[in-house]
């Protein structure tokens, strides 16, 4: 049985402040709990008896196995998902160098928790390691972005900075774009596998004084000319973006590849 306490801490760390104090955050259902697991030991579990069951897992003394009902009291989602799971939240070291070696994204002043959670999620798909965040940016553990990253969470590192400092000390030769409606069309534009990618803000757009360091600026071009959506959710653009930079990255590799093929016959 749940004790009302421990009903009351778990629901305290919907809010960012409980979160930062206690050193951990929330995170619901089985793929989620499962993918976190494999990085990091939950400080606790909570699930229905049918859940740790099937899944075959010894319950520690921490562990509490409640009812359906007592697990839609702690849970932050409209149908609970079996298990909930607390977990340390991560201090990932600032590697400002990796720029140079991989291609990152960095958001500025993203607000929505189901954009960013979707963000970090195409971040995973698409091979990308780090996110760099401004300090603005919505918090990457608030139990809305834990639950839209689907366990992506567990793979992405996601840091919060200056934005306008990472660029001053980023490596010389690493690129930044940054997505704007007065860009060039990106698909004109010869792409870097490595580099900075910066999303902007839901309404605004990349604030002005991180445009104006951008190396390049990139449109993503509307099929139809008279199309009345005048932008694109910022999600929709990060998965755009991050699609065409893997694509010409991978048409370049086929090519190196048949290069040297060529020139060892």
């Amino acid at each position: 049985m749940i004790s009302k306490n421990l009903i009351k801490y778990i629901r305290s760390l919907e809010l960012k402040k409980n979160r930062i104090k206690e050193g951990v955050f929330v995170a619901e259902g089985p793929k989620i709990v499962s993918d976190l697991s494999e990085i990091s030991i939950p400080c606790q579990l909570l699930a229905t008896e049918e859940w740790f069951k099937t899944n075959k897992i010894s319950i520690r003394k921490q562990d509490v196995t409640l009812t359906e009902e007592e697990l839609r009291k702690i849970s932050f989602l409209k149908h609970p998902q079996h298990v909930v799971g607390i977990f340390k939240i991560p201090t990932p070291q600032i590697d400002i160098n990796i720029c140079e070696r991989e291609l990152c994204l960095a958001l500025d002043k993203v607000q929505d928790p189901g954009n960013l959670g979707t963000i970090i999620r195409i971040a995973d798909w698409f091979g990308i390691s780090t996110i760099f965040c401004s300090n603005d940016t919505v918090d990457a553990f608030n139990p809305k972005v834990i639950q839209a990253t689907m366990g992506s969470i567990a793979h992405v590192n996601v840091i919060y900075t200056d934005l306008n400092e990472l660029i001053e000390h980023k490596p010389a030769n690493a690129l930044v774009y940054g997505t704007a409606l007065n860009g060039k069309n990106i698909y004109n534009q010869e792409l870097t596998p490595t580099g900075i990618i910066i999303m902007g803000n839901e309404g605004n757009g990349i604030s002005p004084q991180i445009l104006s360091r951008v190396d390049k600026s990139l449109l993503i071009p509307c099929y139809q000319q008279n199309q009345k959506t005048d932008s694109l959710n910022v999600a929709m653009a990060t998965a755009l973006t991050c699609a065409e930079f893997r694509r010409q990255t991978i048409i370049k590799d086929k090519h190196a590849t048949n290069g040297q093929n060529h020139d060892n016959m």
